[in-house]
């Protein structure tokens, strides 16, 4: 965990969230055709057929990966939400949100610096 930044340290370890609309978001959005792993341990989250365009600011999915998150109630700041954090290392990641496009939907609001991706033969990630 040494090599995460400060900001994925706070999201990851403390269930910060990363500001909507940040550069790593934007970096996100270019990004094609790759899958995403944790940025804490490299488990496999999210593959690139997954990934939604949404203007809610932060990396958005409709499907992880088979067993690679677990869902936990977020009873925080006065709202119950679905926590999701990662199933190997238990980083937060971010929220999923049941039936917003209609019923049987989902989306995974995802923290850009959870993410990771690979680029020949090493492993990337958001700052």
């Amino acid at each position: 965990m040494d090599q995460l930044s400060k900001l994925a340290l706070e999201v990851t370890q403390q269930k910060s969230t990363e500001p909507a609309f940040s550069k790593n978001y934007f970096e996100f959005q270019k990004q094609n055709e790759k899958p995403y792993y944790c940025t804490v341990c490299t488990n496999l989250l999210f593959d690139a057929n997954s990934k939604m365009k949404t203007k809610c600011g932060w990396p958005a999915f409709n499907e992880a990966v088979k067993d690679s998150t677990k869902q936990i109630i977020d009873n925080s700041h006065g709202m119950q939400r679905v926590e999701v954090v990662c199933s190997k290392c238990g980083a937060h990641l971010g929220h999923v949100f049941e039936n917003e496009y209609g019923p049987g939907t989902r989306r995974y609001c995802i923290n850009a610096v959870c993410l990771a991706w690979q680029e020949e033969d090493k492993i990337k990630r958001f700052e």
